[in-house]
């Protein structure tokens, strides 16, 4: 019987072993996530065609002077960084979030937070992205990421941060 046994448990193990087989469906590795140098878990931070790609490494949020909407150097540099994204990720829209810090009326701040998404969007677009993939919203200061009454909180709040979604054009 323990023979027997251990017949099975080797059999079973072949078996297993034979359904391994890492090209089994064609592709490469690296488009499975492999684990090998260079390769990636499809999704994650490391997938080139992510949202999660997108907000980790090209950078979601750009950052905008007191009382501005004026893009400056540091976030066209973000910008072009977005745009190549968008242009190489067809299946993908993008909601701009305007955002303002806690400082001026909820009107002026949210008419603010308007003028930056816009801006944002603006430049994408004259970058090539197709405005039919791309929308924006005004929070204002309804949704800070800093909540205190000092420069370093306020800095942090005046953004314009771009939110990817699948498209519900494609399939």
């Amino acid at each position: 019987m323990k023979h027997l046994t251990k017949a099975i448990l080797i059999g079973a193990a072949l078996a297993t072993a034979a359904c391994t087989n890492p090209s089994r469906f064609g592709g490469d590795d690296a488009s499975r996530g492999a684990g090998g140098p260079g390769t990636y878990t499809p999704g994650s931070v490391d997938d080139p065609a992510s949202p999660a790609y997108f907000s980790a490494r090209v950078g979601d949020r750009v950052l905008f002077a007191v009382d501005q909407s004026t893009l400056s150097a540091e976030a066209r540099v973000v910008l072009d960084g977005q745009a190549k994204w968008l242009m190489d990720n067809p299946d993908y829209l993008a909601i701009i979030e305007g955002h303002a810090d806690e400082q001026g009326t909820r009107e002026y701040n949210l008419a603010l937070g308007a003028r930056r998404a816009n801006a944002v969007m603006e430049y994408l677009v004259a970058k090539g992205i197709p405005q039919s993939r791309l929308k924006f919203v005004s929070y204002g200061k309804e949704r800070p990421l800093e909540i205190c009454s000092e420069e370093a909180c306020y800095a942090k709040n005046r953004r314009a941060v771009t939110v990817i979604s699948v498209s519900s054009l494609t399939g």
